[in-house]
């Protein structure tokens, strides 16, 4: 017994280094373009990617080149979890089919209108706590709460069992997909399949997550309407209801059961993280809130509740938001494209069953795009006016076909959160903002935010 532990405790430290290792990199292939050029080979032990550096060649790929550049790699970790189905693993025929349709249901749904502020504006209310506490767990059931209603048309509350076991599998699973054993699964998936571990927990906890979507999914069957649809489950029902003598039809429940798991997974964690973040930069630059707070008094007072349409009265909130998103850089890699045949790219060919990686980081930090790449700087969004200025190379969602679906949605997430947020409090931390560090907490695929506890204090009597 204690040699196995001794041997999974230095496997443990070993795949952690080697994950660092790695990560390091790519990351310097940012600094090798400037020797190689803006698009490079590099070798993950004997599989072969191609990273994509800069704005220029990160668009002309992804955007100019976009059909050739839409494929998704087949990851086994997220292939065993989401069964080989769903939005986020598929190509072809399929992931066109389920991006359409879920872009135009989200919409109609509330993603990027109106609908969705009345959503969000409660958020406040439950932050009164004269305490320090940590922000974690109470914007993880907040912004949860808001894909849940668009694709299982309620709400949970916050001391809802079965609700908390569902955002702490959300959180353990993304954050074992980005640990060592997680890569080390992607690299020896059959071996692994073998062996004891991490891995096996986290796919038994999916396989709960998938139970409770299959409950929901035959509770929405029970009591639909084909002619008033409630939410996402009804629309895909009413499609596959639609489609059922479609021999070839992608429209069926595994599809419906993955891409609904890949709905609320990818719409729990990345945006609280980056409001968690949020917090913490407002907190180690006070003046930049009490400008902000300033600005929000001035255009919406203190109980008129903000609406998306706002933004433009609020051009310096919405360049401190942007900035706070660039600077956090959550997904330096990008998420891996794949190339589904060979591709003629900038005189090169890019060979079929390449891993392509646009590194998303060499765009938000690149020097000939921003005025100070490695600083925190508002004013790259705003112009001599102070009026909100567009950056094209803001691009923390990705760009071109393969763009996150969520973007609208996070876009308005994230700006009425942190408006409705800090028109009612004044966050701080008990140890003040020399205690705070942006640095993350931990960074590989993902650059995952340090936690800290807050205080809320509220603004008005």
């Amino acid at each position: 017994q204690i040699e196995i532990h001794v041997f999974f405790f230095v496997m443990r430290i070993v795949l952690r280094l080697l994950l660092i290792y790695f990560c390091c990199y790519i990351i310097k292939s940012f600094i090798w373009s400037k020797i190689y050029g803006p698009v490079m080979t590099v070798y993950m032990g004997p599989w072969r990617a191609v990273v994509l550096v800069g704005y220029d060649t990160v668009k002309e790929a992804l955007v100019d080149q976009a059909d050739d550049f839409t494929g998704r790699g087949p990851i086994p970790f997220l292939v065993r979890a989401n069964r080989g189905y769903g939005l986020v693993i598929s190509n072809g025929e399929r992931w066109r089919q389920l991006r359409r349709f879920t872009l135009t249901t989200l919409r109609d749904f509330g993603m990027g209108r109106k609908g969705m502020e009345e959503w969000i504006q409660e958020v406040s209310s439950q932050l009164i706590d004269p305490k320090p506490f940590d922000p974690t767990f109470f914007l993880s059931c907040s912004v949860s709460n808001v894909i849940c209603c668009m694709v299982f048309g309620e709400r949970f509350s916050y001391d809802d069992d079965q609700f908390l076991q569902l955002l702490q599998i959300t959180a353990d699973t993304i954050k074992f997909g980005s640990s060592p054993w997680g890569q080390l699964y992607n690299i020896f998936p059959g071996l692994m399949e073998w062996l004891p571990g991490r891995h096996n927990k986290v796919f038994a906890d999916i396989e709960k997550m998938r139970g409770f979507v299959l409950t929901k999914i035959q509770a929405h069957r029970e009591t639909l309407d084909p002619s008033s649809p409630r939410d996402y489950i009804d629309c895909f029902l009413n499609r596959i209801s639609q489609e059922k003598d479609n021999p070839t039809t992608e429209f069926h429940e595994d599809n419906l059961v993955s891409t609904v798991l890949n709905l609320f997974l990818a719409g729990t964690e990345s945006t609280s993280s980056t409001i968690r973040y949020a917090l913490s930069v407002l907190i180690k630059y006070p003046k930049i809130q009490e400008a902000m707070q300033q600005e929000i008094d001035t255009v919406l007072g203190q109980k008129r509740s903000p609406r998306m349409e706002d933004r433009k009265s609020l051009p310096f909130t919405d360049a401190v938001l942007h900035e706070i998103q660039r600077f956090m850089d959550i997904v330096p890699m990008g998420a891996p494209h794949y190339a589904l045949s060979d591709i003629s790219f900038r005189g090169y060919t890019i060979p079929k069953d390449t891993i392509i990686l646009p590194l998303l980081h060499s765009v938000l930090k690149e020097e000939n795009r921003w005025a100070t790449p490695w600083s925190f700087n508002p004013q790259h969004f705003l112009d001599q006016n102070g009026n909100f200025k567009k950056n094209p190379a803001f691009l923390p969602f990705s760009a071109g076909k393969r763009a996150c679906v969520g973007e609208s949605l996070a876009r308005m997430e994230i700006f009425l959160f942190m408006v409705s947020l800090l028109q009612t409090f004044t966050f701080s931390s008990p140890g003040g903002p020399d205690s705070i560090d942006l640095n993350p907490e931990y960074s590989s695929f993902a650059n995952v935010p340090r936690r800290y506890l807050i205080t809320a204090t509220p603004r008005w009597e």
